[in-house]
């Protein structure tokens, strides 16, 4: 069964009446992560895209940057996002909601915002509003401020990325700590292991440019210290 239908499934066994944010609750296996990640980006998403005052056709469409959806399965996708849009719990329920359900799993939650960062930026813009969302999800999922940093460095391209704050480190780092902070993201950020974070398949794609990234901060830092 295809993760689209299997989110349909999930979606169908909501009783009459339920909120989607009411589905999180029944998703904390590990066998269904892949289904609540998944969930989760969209909704939260869904919930994003209108902080700037206007759900654009890019905001909508980036979705299919950051998951692959075969044109059978879209309307399993749009399901999500509309009942998204639609429910009336606010946006700070749904995260916290989503950081109970992966709660003890390093690096979901990083890896979530790195999905909703993506669709930020998608209309070639990112609105103070939505600034000010994707900062307090980050705070509602316990995300460091440099850790917010981070993630806002490598997406905002209002600027070159700092890049101490893409590999998460003081800007007094020496080449050392350099090196095994950016070692230690490569692995993390491996396809294997991400999976086993609970990223679906079709969600590695994020991994591409977080290693790209990662890859060109390594090389900013080791060229400035030798």
């Amino acid at each position: 069964m295809s993760l689209w239908s299997r989110i349909s499934d999930a979606l169908s066994a909501l009783s009459s009446g339920q909120p989607l944010s009411a589905v999180f609750d029944r998703l904390r296996s590990p066998p269904e992560r892949s289904v609540a990640f998944t969930i989760a980006v969209i909704a939260l998403g869904a919930k994003m895209a209108k902080a700037d005052g206007l759900v654009t056709r890019n905001e909508v469409s980036a979705f299919r940057e950051v998951f692959t959806i075969p044109p059978e399965e879209e309307s399993n996708a749009a399901r999500v996002f509309n009942l998204a849009r639609q429910d009336v719990a606010g946006f700070e329920d749904y995260a916290a909601r989503i950081r109970r359900m992966f709660d003890g799993v390093d690096g979901v939650l990083c890896d979530l915002m790195e999905g909703l960062f993506h669709i930020a930026v998608a209309d070639g813009s990112y609105h103070p509003d939505e600034d000010a969302f994707l900062e307090r999800v980050a705070r509602i999922f316990g995300l460091q401020e440099r850790e917010f940093r981070a993630l806002r460095s490598r997406f905002v391209s209002d600027a070159e990325p700092d890049p101490y704050s893409v590999l998460n480190l003081p800007a007094d780092a020496t080449l050392d700590e350099a090196r095994k902070a950016w070692r230690q993201m490569v692995r993390d950020t491996h396809p294997d292991r991400m999976m086993a974070r609970g990223l679906p398949a079709e969600a590695i794609k994020l991994a591409e440019s977080r290693l790209i990234a990662i890859n060109r901060a390594w090389e900013l830092i080791s060229g400035e210290k030798s």
